[in-house]
């Protein structure tokens, strides 16, 4: 049981994931994407959740061997890292005060994305 819930855990934050690159690929340039959410409600909205469910997963099946859920936790956090890392690529250096802050939240995330990654290579090494 506790690995079925493991598991729709993580595939619900995979789905926010590319939801929330979608939506911010949209928005470039806008006001906000095909969302009515600016930036920062969009991260509390879709990208906080998308942190916490594969790290919730993870705990929950420690001792469960699943290479499945091992290698979803993982593709959570390469999307996380990979997202963030390629939006923090796209920014121009104008110097811009709330540029440095969402640089400062990408690299944020590129490092939540590198440990959920771990916690994936972990599960997957376990099983």
């Amino acid at each position: 049981m506790k690995l079925q819930i493991a598991l729709i855990m993580t595939g619900i934050s995979i789905i926010l994931l590319a939801i929330y690159g979608a939506d911010a690929m949209w928005s470039i340039g806008k006001s906000h994407g095909f969302l009515p959410l600016d930036a920062r409600t969009r991260g509390m909205a879709l990208g906080f959740p998308s942190v916490i469910l594969p790290v919730i997963s993870y705990i929950i099946t420690r001792n469960v061997a699943s290479k499945t859920l091992g290698v979803m936790i993982a593709v959570a956090g390469v999307f996380m890292f990979g997202g963030s890392a390629a939006f923090l690529g796209m920014q121009d250096q104008t110097g811009d005060p709330n540029q440095l802050r969402s640089a400062i939240s990408s690299l944020a995330v590129i490092f939540a994305g590198i440990i959920i990654s771990v916690l994936g290579a972990i599960k997957i090494r376990k099983s």
